[in-house]
């Protein structure tokens, strides 16, 4: 396609009046097609990334809710997966689903009279909306659920009809089924037009949402709020760190267009508010932006969480090329390089040259085939056991087409779906192939250098872990003076079919129950239960007390208390949230 720069940039240029709707169209066909294209040459040739295998694994187990997302994503790859058993089919849906999606985003900014040309250069540079055109995460099924709900809502302002009102409750339930953030665009909306509490059709969206969306709170209340709790408490820092900060901006005008984020920002937080739509797609924009910002006082914001708000940026930028004042005429071309890099740099993906294969931002997506194949054959039909690694553990049940790596997380590490799946389960009284970054004394055996660096191979001839076990505190917060005794009413739950008895013994020692004191994820003090733990017996599927008596670290501080039950010859699990314990 000839670069041609769109109306309003300089004296040369041709007016919107004499590009006819038939040559939009034409031009929309041929980009989406175009996209299409390449969005399934990418999705064929392209390795998983990590949390794609990850989501995989979401799809063997269907539920109505996970750990750490709702379950859309999974009922994404079940579809496509059931077609195509490899990289294609789990994210099948995501690439014939997105070019739709694309095109309601056109449908929306046609109704501003946009260029179809600048329409082509803009979706085309933005980095955000090429990543989930064909990676299979949760935020594949955001996109299309938030252009989706802004494609009805201005048709909802526009008329106020009961079939708009049952399609917005059906795609906010949706909304809300593929990413949590999804919230995030129901609230923003309200704020912008409150008086949309004055429409008796605005309280079906409510009620119809609700409803739908009813089986995965119940889900939530079922499995005590695992999201909630991981989401805003878990992953926020007890410090503010201001890297955190001041890496968010540029990372944000990255996955805006490379050489066009600055020009993205600018033109669509200046556009002039006319109309409610636009005004909704400000308060979107600016609050969805703002509100990570802030959230980077309390942790890592990674760049693609602000997905959503690319939405509202595209179409607001669209909208403000139309309005009158001064553009400058070289700023198409710029728009025009920048996409055309970003297409370069996924053709270069498609051939994996070896030197782009080892970029650490992209190296997640090579060579894990063949590592797989290269533990499967160590573990010769035996488990594989990977610690702290469930991106690893879900990529070789991937890659080897079977259900038998399982990720041990380790007390230091986090909490994830492998809690709550049968998994390991399965491993019980099992041999297992413990595959570890660095030797492990006393029980390592071989190594081998793996396309994915050296891994040490440690054999367990019977596995017992009780990773799945829930031990939680009446209390989530603690106050002691340094050293001060305290006992802590604990409760163990018991998720298997049989019954647990602490008093056993695993390859010759004890389990353990500990309490385990962090800081800055570095252990300063590990207290152990008395030995009248091991006298405490809970039926299966039951909930045993336990009073753990613990002293208050000596020095002052705040800590991250977790409990972590320990069998040989494992370093112990993570068996509760997070505990903030002060020491003053």
């Amino acid at each position: 396609m000839q670069a041609s720069q769109p109306e309003g940039y300089s004296l040369s240029m041709p007016s919107s009046a004499y590009v006819s709707s038939a040559q939009s169209n034409k031009t929309i066909f041929w980009f989406l097609l175009c996209w299409t294209g390449l969005n399934l040459l990418q999705a064929a040739t392209l390795g998983l990334h990590s949390d794609e295998a990850y989501y995989w694994m979401y799809s063997r187990f269907m539920d109505w809710g996970y750990f750490d997302h709702p379950p859309m994503v999974a009922v994404f790859i079940r579809a496509g997966y059931s077609l195509l058993h490899n990289e294609l089919g789990l994210r099948l849906l995501t690439v014939l689903l997105n070019p739709l999606a694309i095109y309601l985003l056109w449908l929306i900014a046609k109704k501003y009279k946009a260029n179809a040309r600048w329409f082509v250069v803009l979706v085309a540079g933005m980095l955000s909306l090429h990543i989930y055109g064909f990676i299979t995460t949760p935020d594949a099924p955001l996109l299309l659920f938030t252009i989706l709900f802004y494609y009805f809502y201005q048709q909802y302002l526009e008329e106020n009809k009961w079939w708009l009102a049952i399609a917005l409750g059906i795609t906010v339930a949706c909304l809300l089924y593929s990413k949590y953030h999804g919230v995030l665009v129901i609230v923003f909306t309200l704020l912008a037009n409150i008086k949309l509490l004055r429409r008796p059709s605005f309280y079906l969206i409510v009620v119809l949402a609700a409803v739908l969306y009813l089986p995965h709170i119940l889900w939530q209340i079922h499995h005590h709020y695992p999201s909630v709790v991981y989401h805003l408490f878990e992953r926020s820092s007890d410090t503010y760190q201001p890297q955190h900060t001041y890496q968010y901006i540029p990372g944000q005008l990255l996955m805006a267009g490379p050489l066009i984020g600055w020009f993205m920002f600018y033109y669509a937080f200046t556009t002039r508010i006319k109309n409610a739509f636009i005004r909704c797609l400000m308060v979107n924009g600016i609050g969805t932006f703002a509100f990570f910002l802030i959230n980077t006082l309390k942790g890592n914001v990674q760049p693609h969480w602000t997905l959503i708000g690319f939405v509202p940026l595209v179409l607001l930028v669209l909208i403000h090329l139309q309005q009158p004042g001064y553009k400058p005429a070289w700023l198409y071309k710029l728009a025009l390089v920048n996409a055309g890099l970003i297409v370069v740099f996924r053709l270069l993906l498609v051939m994996q040259l070896p030197p782009l294969t080892k970029w650490r931002p992209v190296r997640s997506f090579f060579a894990y085939r063949q590592w797989s194949r290269q533990i499967q054959q160590r573990a010769a039909g035996a488990y594989v056991i990977i610690p702290s690694s469930f991106q690893e553990a879900s990529k070789y049940n991937f890659y080897t087409r079977s259900l038998k790596g399982f990720d041990y997380d380790e007390r230091y590490y986090r909490r994830t779906q492998y809690e709550l799946w049968p998994v390991e389960d399965s491993l019980q009284h099992q041999r297992a192939l413990l595959v570890t970054d660095l030797p492990v004394k006393g029980l390592t055996t071989d190594s081998m250098q793996t396309v994915k660096g050296v891994r040490y191979f440690n054999p367990v001839n019977e596995v017992r872990t009780f990773q799945r076990v829930d031990v939680q505190a009446a209390e989530t917060k603690f106050e002691a003076r340094p050293g001060q005794p305290l006992t802590l009413n604990v409760l163990l739950t018991n998720p298997y079919a049989q019954a647990i008895d602490f008093g056993e013994m695993v390859h010759g020692e004890p389990i353990t129950l500990s309490a385990c004191f962090y800081q800055q994820d570095e252990l300063k003090l590990e207290q152990q239960a008395p030995q009248n733990f091991r006298q405490l017996h809970i039926a299966a599927r039951k909930t045993g007390k336990y009073r753990f008596a613990i002293q208050a670290p000596l020095a002052p501080g705040r800590y991250d208390l977790v409990f972590s039950i320990r069998t040989a010859p494992f370093t112990g699990g993570r068996n509760s949230r997070v505990i903030y314990f002060t020491v003053r």
